[in-house]
């Protein structure tokens, strides 16, 4: 089963009915003929309780509401409308208003406010603006929604002993939340390699915690050149730099009240760990180019593959940022280290795609367990999951064998069993290059030959994201190589 489709955003004309309640039945019938004329649904109510009547059959995108009612008014039906719907689009007409009129709608639920009398064209440009506001929002509360279905402690599988434990220190971590007389939530730190699912983790304690209803907005600090990622986290004014040409605001503004999860936290620069570090600490921030500092309210939840200890030890990541984030630490284990959870995530991931692709699930043979279960799954949980769909499109009978699983084969071309008993493996050879940057090279230099300088694929083979690849490619200088791999 599929999920159902979200609202659609891209519409001519994003909201398409009204309704009108008005006692003036001449204004309301000239307003309606004009609506329909533009492909505009309406009704049209001469009193309150008309209106709330037709409101819960018609279901409007917009109600027009007239203040000056015979018996109820229009501000005392605001209201009412917003209990039956609590995401009512309410306009408030009126032909005596004032300013506290308007303020007054305005706080009681009211999207807008309309003099009488008014150019119908006037009306026109106010609905079509708020009819897409409308739908922005449905959209949004759709993908919220859709968001937490997929979130949660529940989300975090497996049955071994180690996520048994990771999922009682996070229960433990939302009750105490839970019962936190100010709200605001600690900072918290989860370290783990890549793929183990970090970010899971960092939606199960968004959506299980008090600010699930507020957004969740997540930046992967490595996906984005270090002069880019201050920009996207407080945003700019107009005129902040070249190529700002409007005001931008940023992910710690589109979180407010809500949860901001920072992916490969050791990847930002010194610039913006000090802007961090004021963030947390203040609970205050500034738009590029702006001159008045802003109060944020965002819980900071940070993860990282990388040994911040060790940076910060080697000066390249500041101290007092490290220990301001991991006033909670969390530990991801790795999937070699869960015991026979592989096997367990390898059937659910495997019938999770047959859904998709809506096949019948088929059985792994004995040889295919004992192949996962040796395998040393470097990329981890993630490596899993695309392994399973990989074997799922070369299977064509009701078993799935050691044949469609050949996305296990290591890129060196070693073996995929365990380390020999009492030996941890590590992968390396004596003698072999350890250097860091030289090592990352020769990686992205492989991929990029295996994948025939297809950025995509090669992201694939390395397990990172495209526009990660891109700004590695950019920093090695290696584009140039990248562009003659490409097959003519």
């Amino acid at each position: 089963m599929t999920d159902a489709a979200p609202p659609s955003t891209t519409s001519p004309a994003p909201g398409r009915a009204v309704l009108i309640i008005d006692d003036e039945t001449t204004l309301a019938r000239n307003i309606a003929a004009y609506l329909q004329r533009l492909g505009w649904s309406t009704e049209i109510a001469g009193s309150a309780e008309e209106g709330l009547a037709r409101y819960a059959e018609f279901r409007p995108d917009v109600v027009l509401l007239d203040h000056n009612l015979p018996g109820r008014s229009g501000l005392d039906t605001i209201a009412p409308l917003r209990e039956l719907d609590g995401s009512a689009c309410i306009v408030l007409m009126t032909g005596h208003g004032n300013i506290d009129l308007a303020v007054s709608a305005v706080r009681l639920g009211a999207a807008d406010y309309l003099a009488k009398p008014m150019a119908l064209s006037e009306l026109r440009l106010r609905l079509d603006r708020l009819g897409t506001q409308h739908q922005l929002a449905r959209a949004v509360d759709y993908y919220q929604r859709k968001a937490a279905d997929h979130s949660g402690l529940d989300k975090l599988l497996g049955p071994s002993e180690a996520m048994q434990q990771l999922r009682e220190q996070l229960q433990g971590l939302l009750s105490a939340e839970a019962r936190l007389s100010d709200g605001d939530a600690p900072t918290v730190l989860i370290q783990g390699e890549t793929g183990t699912g970090k970010e899971l983790v960092a939606r199960a304690l968004h959506f299980g915690g008090p600010r699930a209803a507020r957004p969740f907005v997540e930046l992967n600090c490595g996906a984005l050149p270090p002069q880019l990622i201050e920009a996207e986290l407080f945003g700019y004014e107009r005129g902040a730099f070249t190529d700002a040409r409007e005001r931008k605001i940023g992910l710690v503004e589109a979180a407010e009240g809500g949860t901001l999860f920072l992916d490969e936290i050791g990847e930002a620069d010194a610039s913006t760990q000090v802007k961090l570090l004021k963030l947390i600490e203040d609970r205050r921030y500034r738009r590029l180019g702006g001159l008045r500092e802003q109060q944020g309210d965002v819980r900071i939840v940070a993860a990282t593959h990388r040994p911040l200890e060790q940076m910060v030890r080697e000066g390249r990541f500041r101290a007092d940022l490290y220990y301001r984030l991991r006033i909670v630490e969390i530990q991801v284990p790795a999937l070699r280290q869960r015991g026979g959870d592989a096997l367990f995530l390898a059937r659910h991931f495997l019938a999770w795609h047959a859904q998709r692709y809506r096949r019948a699930v088929p059985q792994l043979t004995q040889e295919a367990e004992h192949l996962l279960g040796g395998h040393r799954w470097p990329g981890n949980v993630r490596e899993l999951r695309n392994a399973m769909e990989q074997a799922l499109l070369q299977t064509r009978g009701d078993q799935l064998g050691p044949r469609e699983l050949q996305a296990l084969r290591p890129l060196d071309g070693g073996a995929t069993g365990t380390a020999p008993s009492g030996e941890a493996s590590t992968g390396l050879t004596p003698g072999e290059d350890l250097n860091l940057a030289r090592a990352e090279r020769r990686l992205v230099e492989a991929a990029m030959r295996q994948a025939e300088g297809n950025v995509t694929q090669a992201a694939r083979l390395l397990g990172i994201s495209r526009d990660t690849l891109r700004y590695r490619l950019d920093r090695l200088q290696l584009r140039e190589d990248a562009d003659e791999h490409r097959p003519a």
